[in-house]
């Protein structure tokens, strides 16, 4: 969830820009999903648009997922912030919405973010859809020496399909190839297999195709979530969504699912005992290997 309070907001052309009042949000403990201490969003809003994305949902507050809005106070934020922290614990960005978003080539707001974190040497776990995140490789390499992780989201291995349910993202070709760079910089690298859209992207085959892609780009971990979130205006804009790209699809989500949250893949079991035996074929790990808190050391002042 975005923790920060925006405290006013000024429209652009391109993007509106806010300030918020805070940037770093506690995760709650023990994180076993992503390791993470902290999570920070320095966009509101994401131009993937991807047709299953839980943000539009009404809990988060954003009406327009498409309008983003620059957090412009956010590297000041996250420099005070830091100065103050006496745990060093892992810092994730991409919860609600892609750092690497085409705005963040001419806003940069995340290569900046990075540089700060660096220079702090605290350990980032960055999730994304974009093989943007190589501009920022010299950057992650330095944090890889105290810990950095990239997830590189991948629901199907299928370019086509991929332009459908994320049509604003790079193509999983394209992923994979930055996950490859990645991985041979010594950055840790893996995949969030989240997530596992029913009827579309739920046969054993497509797991395998994306497990075994991955490790051979140099993945050593996944982070899987065999299903899906449908809520709300989430649930509205998909089944939209569907109706136009899947006739038909939409009516055997509401026979299987009603107005439940958590929707299942499919013999999501059988499913799960795939992902695990073919994890094990590849060597691949089923939990992020994670960060080891301890005492922050800050800045020496000349």
């Amino acid at each position: 969830m975005d923790s920060e309070e925006p405290s006013g907001s000024v429209r652009s052309g391109r993007y509106d820009e806010i300030e918020a009042k805070t940037l770093l949000g506690t995760v709650k403990q023990p994180d076993p999903w992503f390791g993470l201490k902290y999570n920070m969003n320095l966009y509101r809003g994401c131009q993937h648009q991807c047709i299953y994305c839980d943000t539009r949902s009404e809990c988060y507050g954003i009406d327009d997922l498409g309008r983003v809005a620059v957090k412009v106070n956010a590297i000041e934020l996250l420099r005070d912030e830091l100065s103050r922290k006496r745990v060093r614990g892992t810092i994730g960005t991409g919860s609600m919405n892609d750092p690497y978003m085409p705005l963040e080539r001419e806003v940069r707001q995340t290569g900046r973010a990075l540089e700060v974190i660096a220079e702090f040497r605290f350990p980032v776990h960055v999730v994304t859809k974009s093989d943007l995140v190589l501009r920022d490789r010299a950057v992650l390499r330095e944090i890889a020496r105290v810990y950095a992780a990239v997830s590189f989201t991948l629901t199907t291995t299928d370019d086509e399909l991929a332009r459908k349910v994320e049509p604003g993202a790079p193509r999983p070709s394209r992923r994979l190839a930055a996950m490859r760079q990645l991985a041979d910089d010594g950055v840790t690298t893996g995949v969030a297999l989240m997530p596992v859209l029913p009827f579309l992207e739920d046969a054993p085959e497509n797991i395998i195709a994306i497990l075994e892609r991955a490790a051979d780009a140099g993945a050593t971990y996944v982070i899987p979530g065999m299903g899906m979130t449908l809520r709300d205006r989430q649930r509205a804009f998909y089944y939209a969504r569907l109706d136009e790209l899947f006739p038909g699809l939409k009516e055997r989500y509401i026979k299987r699912f009603g107005g439940a949250y958590s929707c299942a893949a499919r013999d999501v079991e059988a499913l799960t005992r795939t992902l695990a035996e073919t994890c094990a074929r590849l060597g691949l790990a089923t939990r992020i290997p994670q960060f080891e808190p301890q005492a922050a050391r800050q800045p020496r002042l000349l």
